[in-house]
C-alpha cells in the first residue's frame, strides 16, 4: 500500500512565547491507503489537534504534512478548503445537520458546493444513503431521526463523493452503545470497501475495532499498534487513555 498521509516533525504552538502551550510537539506518522486507524488520547492530549491538522482545517507551526504526495502545511486557505472538499469525508460527533433539510437534503448540500449537477448528485446522495441502510428515511428531517440514525445521515454526506479520507472525530460519542455499534460496523464496512478511515476517539473499547491504534499523550505520539503490536497497546486499560 502506498503512503497516504506523512507528517514530519509537526509542532503546533499555541500563544507563542511566555505563555506558549505546543499541543503538538515534533510528531512523526505515516498512514498508508487503505488502513483503518484510531487515534486514542484523554482530554488535553493533543488528539484533537492532530485532528485538525489531519483534515487540513489547520496548519502547523512547524513540520510537513503530506497528503497523497502534496506538501499541504504551505498551501494557502483556498487550497486547503479545496483539499478538504476532494480527499477528505468528515463525521463529527455532533452530527452537524441542518435542522430545515431532509436526510437527502443535507448528503446533497456539500455536493452543491462542489459543483456536481442536480442530477447526479441526487443519484450520490441517494446511493449513499442506502449504503448506511436509511433507504427508508430520506425525506425525514433530523428531529424525525434518532441519534444514530442522524449520525448515518452525517456518514452518507461524508461518504457521498467517495472521497479517499474517511476522517471521524468521535463518532459515537453521543450515542448509545447500540447505536455505537452500528455506526462502527458501518466505519468497518467502508474500510473493507477500500476506504482509508481515521478514528479519533477516547474510548478504548472504540478503538479497538480499528486495525491499528495510536496514542498521543502530552502532544506526543507515546504508542503506535504498527510498531508495537495491537495487544501491547490495548492492554493498557488504565485512565491515560
Amino acid at each position: 500500500m502506498s503512503e497516504l498521509v506523512e507528517i514530519r516533525d509537526i509542532c503546533k504552538i499555541y500563544n507563542p512565547g511566555e505563555n506558549e502551550v505546543k499541543a503538538l510537539d515534533h510528531v512523526s506518522l505515516t498512514i498508508h491507503e487503505k488502513e483503518f486507524v484510531a487515534i486514542i488520547g484523554q482530554s488535553g492530549s493533543g488528539k484533537s489537534t492532530l485532528m485538525n491538522m489531519l483534515g487540513c482545517l489547520d496548519v502547523p507551526s512547524s513540520g510537513s504534512y503530506f497528503l497523497n504526495g502534496r506538501d499541504v502545511s504551505r498551501m494557502s486557505d483556498n487550497e486547503l478548503s479545496d483539499v478538504r472538499n476532494k480527499e477528505i469525508g468528515f463525521i463529527f460527533q455532533g452530527f452537524n445537520l441542518i435542522a430545515g433539510l431532509s436526510a437527502i437534503e443535507n448528503v446533497e448540500l456539500p455536493l452543491i458546493y462542489r459543483g456536481v449537477g442536480k442530477k447526479e448528485r441526487l443519484r450520490l446522495a441517494d446511493t449513499a444513503l442506502n449504503k448506511v441502510g436509511l433507504e427508508k428515511r430520506k425525506n425525514h428531517k433530523p428531529s424525525e431521526m434518532s441519534g444514530g440514525q442522524q449520525q448515518r445521515v452525517a456518514i452518507a454526506r461524508a461518504i457521498a463523493q467517495a472521497p479517499p479520507i474517511i476522517l471521524a472525530d468521535e463518532p459515537t460519542g453521543n450515542l448509545d452503545s447500540a447505536s455505537s455499534r452500528e455506526i462502527m460496523d458501518i466505519l468497518r464496512k467502508l474500510h473493507e470497501e477500500g476506504r482509508t478511515v481515521i478514528l479519533i476517539t477516547h474510548d478504548n473499547d472504540i478503538a479497538a475495532k480499528a486495525k491499528r491504534v495510536i496514542k498521543i499523550m502530552d502532544g506526543k505520539i507515546v504508542k503506535d499498534s504498527a510498531d508495537c503490536g495491537m495487544s501491547t497497546i490495548m492492554e493498557q486499560t488504565d485512565t491515560s487513555f
